[in-house]
């Protein structure tokens, strides 16, 4: 597995969220199948047996055994589908080696990151309980809600493509149905699905189909979630929820607000896309250029705005938690969607792999000339900040409640010093640990729906100091969690209500 394990480089490694280190003197420990199931679940590591942490982090061999036998009992019990739910190895992924002057004898299990339709892989024949993730402090049972998000990706045929038996065609928002067709008329003049009468055009997109229930048509998920009302929509999504927000003056909470539970307008995906565009494109300087005759003003900015806030809704889970998230600042747009990368954030960056969590959402977005199919969106929006001479933006994945954030930072790089070296550029990716989050989880559940606080009355609750506290609510407040006000000695926080 490359990187990740290098003989060499064996005085220099410390443990992480791709490596996991074991004594394994009494045979093999119980945590080792619990650490496999958790780099299967995320993104791959290593798991090296005959070694122990120091309380500074560094390693410190103590050797095994009896090799053999523990290769053995290993192998037995990866093949015992009442110990293991699937056996991801080769032989070629159990090493051993001898290091130091005593030739400590090792061994390395590498484990790679299971694939989609495997997921999740769980031990003890109990998927509930025995399925884990891992995070920088080690491994973590995965939550019902996550155990069954994995269970959904698994399939090919992605979740909006499911018929809503019970609905009929006219809950749907036709308002939004006829805007949206008006739009592809316009794109795309002559296109066969043109002189489609609503419901034929809605089955042709994906946004209906037949039931086998009772042979008629019924919206689908996707169909429900484009072009439905959102009062509607929560009753097939309880947890969904789109929220943008403009926080250009740091004295108030926000300079402009768009939720899809207001009631002011109709709440639902395509609308939601159509009206954020606007709102986050005011701001792009649009260089004058001409072709026959017309200015253009469409920009590659532009572009990769519209690939990246679609790119959120197509890959949202509509059943996770917190709902979607657009954030605009005077320095970047944050994009924030539930549920984790199925290609992994790596494949997300390099592009070439697409596998959208809403493939049906997708071809409604194709449609109307926007998202890219080929899983070059992504990049070509880093490429577009590149270009721009813009800081590169930040691919962020969160476990526990599942998040993916995109943010994109309107800043230029900072130019490199007369000495040839580059100026350190701060990262805006933060490691959220298990005792981190579980702060988050205490001031949330502190927090009163409706109800103003202030930093220094979350002291006791959370166990640190006010300066702290502040850190933590920032945090929060950039992830959606709670919502802020005032400047900063008066400055107050809210938990904000999904619903």
């Amino acid at each position: 597995m490359e990187n990740t394990f290098d003989l060499s480089q064996f005085d220099e490694y410390r443990e992480d969220n791709r490596r996991e280190v074991k004594k394994a003197n009494g045979g093999l420990p119980t945590s080792l199948w619990d650490t496999y199931s958790s780099f299967a679940n995320c993104y791959g590591g290593v798991i090296i047996l005959g070694v122990k942490e120091n309380k500074d982090g560094s390693w410190k061999t103590t050797g095994l055994k009896n090799p053999s036998k523990l290769r053995k009992e290993f192998w037995d019990n990866m093949n015992n589908p009442k110990k293991v739910s699937i056996n991801l190895l080769s032989e070629d992924d159990v090493q051993t080696y001898e290091v130091g002057d005593n030739k400590d004898v090792i061994m390395v299990i590498y484990v790679p990151m299971a694939k989609r339709e495997q997921k999740p892989v769980y031990i003890n024949n109990d998927i509930f309980n025995g399925t884990f993730r891992r995070n920088y402090e080690g491994d973590y049972h995965c939550t019902r809600l996550q155990v069954k998000t994995m269970l959904r990706d698994q399939t090919e045929r992605t979740m909006d493509m499911e018929v809503l038996d019970k609905v009929p065609m006219e809950d749907m928002n036709y308002d939004t149905i006829h805007g949206y067709r008006n739009s592809h008329r316009s794109l795309k003049e002559g296109h066969p699905f043109e002189r489609l009468s609503d419901h034929e055009y809605l089955r042709s997109i994906g946004a209906a189909a037949i039931s086998e229930e009772d042979g008629k048509l019924h919206p689908t998920a996707a169909g429900m979630l484009m072009f439905g009302d959102e009062y509607n929509i929560v009753r097939h999504f309880p947890e969904y929820f789109l929220d943008y927000r403009e926080e250009l003056d740091p004295t108030t909470r926000w300079s402009d607000r768009l939720q899809s539970s207001s009631g002011e307008w109709s709440g639902n995906v395509c609308d939601f896309y159509f009206r954020v565009y606007n709102k986050i494109i005011k701001d792009v300087k649009v260089p004058f250029k001409m072709s026959g005759g017309e200015r253009i003003d469409d920009t590659p900015v532009h572009k990769a705005l519209r690939e990246a806030l679609a790119n959120c809704l197509i890959n949202a889970d509509y059943h996770g938690l917190r709902g979607v998230v657009i954030r605009k600042e005077p320095d970047k747009l944050v994009l924030a969607n539930p549920g984790y990368v199925r290609t992994g954030k790596k494949q997300m960056r390099l592009g070439g792999e697409s596998d959208p969590r809403n493939k049906a959402l997708m071809k409604m977005f194709n449609l109307i000339n926007i998202g890219e199919r080929a899983g070059s969106g992504v990049p070509n929006i880093f490429n577009v900040w590149a270009d721009e001479g813009w800081e590169e933006p930040v691919i962020e994945e969160r476990f526990d409640p599942d998040r993916t954030i995109l943010s994109l930072p309107f800043v230029k790089k900072v130019a490199e010093k007369s000495g040839g070296k580059k100026v350190a550029k701060k990262s805006g990716e933060k490691k959220v640990t298990k005792k981190t989050q579980e702060k988050y989880d205490a001031i949330l559940n502190a927090m009163q729906p409706d109800k103003w606080y202030k930093a220094y009355e979350f002291e006791s609750i959370a166990g640190v100091k006010e300066s702290r506290i502040k850190v933590l609510l920032k945090d929060m407040t950039e992830q959606g969690l709670i919502e802020s006000t005032g400047s900063t000695k008066g400055k107050m926080y809210k938990k904000i209500n999904a619903n």
